[in-house]
């Protein structure tokens, strides 16, 4: 499981409590009535803010048309109210949540008596906006075969340009008292449409089919396109307001869900009730699902380096470990020597002991670094050589039992290591003067202040001293903390809470004073600064990183459009980074997407690689 992404385990959910649902969330006072309400209407249950006004009352025989009915996961069904109020922030749909398979059919007429809940996907302490529902229904089927109501289309004149209110600082930060304003904010527009049936025309997929039978489209052609069909996720203020999760009613034995990649067009109609899930927000549970047409998208590779050019690169290589098949080690394998055109040094992260995730105490990855460069040279590439640090046993964070690390694989026939031994798990390297007043390593390879609070459970940085053509270059790989525990951008907070900047600001911090440390000694020296930062090349942490000029994000050299290693519910964002020292002056970036935009993946981060002369 990539570090960037929170594990997508059971999803761990809460039906909120009468009290928490009308008075914590809703940012009110008002205590819930347990009394049933009579002749009341879906939006009635709706309401006009994200938390129902009638949360925790029962209600009885409310009338409508069944558009959706779930028989896997939260099974239940979606009815529709046909006569609509005429207020646009009041949805006509809402979920019923059964428990077990529903006996009723789409097209069903039917009257639901039931208590109205707040349902919190991911439970209380994700963020996430709550959905309305009623529980412990009692449904009577009224006649069958009816027309459905109308589906409300959404496309890029519906959905308004600005993305969020923003919360009350009173209310926690919280936009759920809020009264929802449909017509210019997105986020409430979604909601105000929260279980109404929907529909979407031909829209362009812009979050390639994961392994949970679901992707991503945007409804808006025009917003931040990147060159390769994408949508880019360039600041936090700047939201891509036309994303919407697609998942399908019938169950996958049934009906296979469509393979797409990165600029594939879902060509037609989707159409099915609109969801609030824990892994993406709003969702078209399509009961109708277009076709996929594939529009050809191609893996990249970057050119070879020139006789006097050092070619460094950094790849997420996501959990490799000896029990992978030998396939994937053959595919990563050919990305090195085929789409990187075999970088002289290349910084991996995501390497995992000898048995994997097995927790039995080995740190050792000798047995998977063997695998790896040995599949390296039977594609045809060079005889990469390796140096590392073994962690403690669990004490760098991710899969547990794991002990993933960054290594440096380089070829010994364009680039030599400089090793002075001594490096381990607890032992910080230094900066010290060397020959000709140059800057030198006292641990190479070493990691950099692994005492420091900053790294608790999560990879120390590697710190390597490298000769090429006789002169020395410097190359800290990082895997910075993941974002696990931030909210999602759907979050009931706006903004969200990001958590996890804390830990990444302080780590980025550490390694900018052990870079200024080497440029103070030297400053002729080359430095690169790469890896999986975790973190947006306009983030806390990269600003951190850059502090006083010691370093420059290289992906900042890229068109705006092109910014990106990772594709995260639609929007391609940067995670992976190279950074230079002011003495590289001149050199070529690529961000090389041979991964985060296919269905099909080696890993879910591209690699990057820079070239300069030293």
């Amino acid at each position: 499981m990539p570090s960037s992404v929170v594990p997508r385990t059971a999803a761990v959910a809460a039906v909120v409590s009468v009290a928490l649902a009308a008075g914590l969330l809703a940012g009110s006072s008002a205590s819930a009535s347990a009394s049933a309400a009579a002749g009341v209407r879906i939006h009635d249950i709706q309401g006009a803010t994200r938390i129902s006004p009638l949360a925790g009352q029962q209600v009885t025989e409310v009338p409508g048309i069944v558009t959706g009915v779930r028989t896997y996961g939260s099974k239940g069904f979606w009815f529709q109210d046909p006569q609509a109020d005429d207020n646009p922030a009041t949805s006509e749909g809402v979920f019923v949540y059964t428990g077990s398979a529903p006996t009723v059919a789409v097209g069903d007429s039917v009257l639901v008596s039931g208590t109205v809940g707040e349902y919190i996907p991911g439970g209380t302490s994700s963020g996430n906006q709550s959905l309305t529902q009623i529980a412990k229904p009692a449904v009577t089927v009224v006649s069958s075969g009816n027309a459905l109501p109308a589906p409300v289309t959404v496309s890029a004149r519906s959905v308004p340009s600005a993305y969020a209110p923003t919360g009350d600082a009173a209310a926690g930060n919280s936009i759920n008292a809020l009264p929802l304003d449909p017509d210019t904010y997105a986020l409430d527009y979604y909601e105000s449409l929260e279980g109404t049936d929907v529909r979407i025309g031909t829209s362009r997929v812009v979050g390639a089919t994961d392994p949970y039978a679901e992707l991503w489209v945007t409804v808006k052609p025009s917003e931040h396109r990147t060159p390769r069909g994408g949508t880019l996720y360039g600041s936090y203020t700047s939201q891509n307001t036309g994303r919407l999760q697609i998942q399908q009613l019938a169950p996958l034995a049934e009906k296979p869900f469509p393979k797409a990649n990165v600029g594939d067009v879902l060509s037609g109609t989707t159409e099915g009730p609109l969801d609030f899930n824990q892994f993406g927000g709003y969702t078209i549970t399509a009961r109708t699902l277009g076709t996929v047409t594939d529009q050809g998208l191609k893996r990249e590779s970057t050119r070879k380096q020139s006789r006097g050019e050092l070619a460094v690169a950094t790849y997420n290589v996501e959990n490799l470990d000896p029990s992978d098949p030998q396939e994937k080690f053959d595919a990563l394998a050919a990305a090195v020597v085929d789409n990187l055109a075999s970088p002289d040094i290349l910084a991996l992260e995501e390497i995992q002991d000898d048995n994997g995730a097995k927790n039995t105490g080995v740190v050792t990855a000798g047995e998977t670094l063997k695998k790896f460069t040995a599949a390296i040279t039977a594609a045809g590439g060079p005889a990469y050589e390796w140096r590392s640090i073994d962690p403690e046993n669990n004490k760098d964070g991710g899969e547990p039992g794991g002990n993933i690390r960054q290594v440096f694989l380089f070829n010994p026939e364009r680039v030599s290591f400089t090793d002075r031994p001594g490096g381990d798990a607890k032992t910080a390297t230094a900066v010290v003067e060397g020959e000709k007043g140059r800057a030198a390593l006292t641990l190479s390879p070493g990691r950099i202040d692994p005492a420091n609070t900053a790294w608790e459970n999560s990879r120390k940085p590697l710190a390597g001293e490298f000769t090429f053509r006789g002169r020395p270059v410097f190359v800290i790989a990082n895997h910075f903390g993941s974002k696990g525990g931030d909210e999602s951008l759907a979050s009931h907070h706006q903004p969200p809470n990001r958590s996890s900047e804390t830990k990444r600001l302080q780590q980025a911090q550490a390694v900018n004073a052990f870079v200024k440390d080497i440029i103070k000694t030297d400053c002729r020296a080359d430095v690169l600064v790469l890896g999986d930062i975790n973190d947006f090349e306009f983030s806390a942490t990269t600003k951190a990183l850059t502090d006083g000029g010691a370093l420059y994000p290289a992906v900042k050299s890229l068109p705006r459009s092109q910014r990106y290693s990772y594709v995260f519910q639609g929007n391609s964002q940067v995670l992976d980074q190279i950074l230079t020292s002011p003495a590289i002056g001149d050199f070529s970036y690529d961000s090389v997407h041979i991964n985060a935009e296919f269905a099909d993946q080696n890993s879910d981060h591209d690699p990057q690689v820079l070239r300069f002369r030293p």
